[in-house]
């Protein structure tokens, strides 16, 4: 409200609330610069406003992972799931994750909680082939012998 307006209205200053600041979308901005640690702070303040949005914890984990901070990225994806477990996105970067640590289990476990309710849309269909991918080297794997060579 300009000076104006407000002289002219009667309204003060107290009377103004203050805008909130979208943090969500100003993380996703500093994301797409690939400013991860900014967007690291401004998804906690998102977080702080919205604190049971479990796509503000995905995204973290996302940002978490790019900053090589796994562990950090695990938690994240884990606390989105404990507020939604059909979150595909935080099954699929947790899959991964898990792959990374050597967990394969858990990593297929997650895989396959993914393929049962994955995303839609003609860039979904390249991370749901990954992911049958994945999970069909894992399934393979799991089922040859210890001493049995891959190829």
């Amino acid at each position: 409200m300009s000076w104006l307006s407000r002289l002219l209205s009667g309204k003060s200053e107290g009377n103004v609330k203050p805008q909130r600041l979208d943090y969500l979308n100003e993380a996703l901005g500093l994301e797409r610069q690939g400013d991860f640690d900014a967007a690291l702070t401004s998804y906690r303040l998102a977080l702080r406003d919205h604190p049971n949005d479990p796509r503000i914890l995905q995204n973290m984990a996302i940002a978490f992972s790019r900053t090589g901070r796994m562990a950090e990225a695990v938690t994240a994806y884990r606390k989105a799931l404990e507020l939604d477990p059909q979150l595909s996105g935080a099954h699929y970067g947790l899959a991964f994750l898990q792959l990374k640590r050597g967990d394969l289990a858990e990593a297929a476990a997650h895989l396959e909680a993914f393929l049962e309710s994955p995303p839609s849309g003609a860039e979904a269909e390249r991370w749901v082939r990954h992911a049958r991918q994945t999970l069909d080297e894992l399934r393979a794997q799991a089922s040859r012998p210890a001493d049995q060579p891959e190829g």
